[in-house]
């Protein structure tokens, strides 16, 4: 009865393993179109717009949904990337100092601050 017992419990760790694998792959690529379209953001921040919107196409398909906006002291990017059924969301805050530190902008423009 221990033994049945043991080996239950094995089959069971074993397929809910198999389980978080799979789920892993299926995101990753929606993953790596999301971080494309951040990418993407980064190297497109407006000079004169407050916002940008722009979908990364290639082939007949969506790879990513990007929406740029500029607040106060920084940009907020927001880039859904795609694959079959699943979409991943990424958000991320960047400061106008980090930008310009990192080389996507080159100067802050006293208008961009307000």
């Amino acid at each position: 009865m221990k033994i049945f017992l043991l080996f239950a419990i094995v089959l069971l760790s074993i397929s809910f393993v198999n389980a978080q694998i799979k789920i892993d792959d299926d995101i990753s690529p929606a993953m790596m179109n999301a971080k494309k379209g951040v990418y993407w953001a980064l190297s497109n921040i407006p000079g004169k717009k407050a916002k940008i919107e722009n979908d990364l196409i290639a082939n007949d398909k969506l790879y990513s949904s990007v929406k740029l906006q500029k607040e106060v002291g920084g940009v907020k990017i927001e880039s859904t990337g795609y694959s079959e059924s699943i979409s991943v969301t990424i958000t991320v805050y960047r400061s106008y100092d980090s930008l310009k530190k990192e080389g996507y902008i080159k100067k802050i423009d006293e208008l961009e601050l307000e």
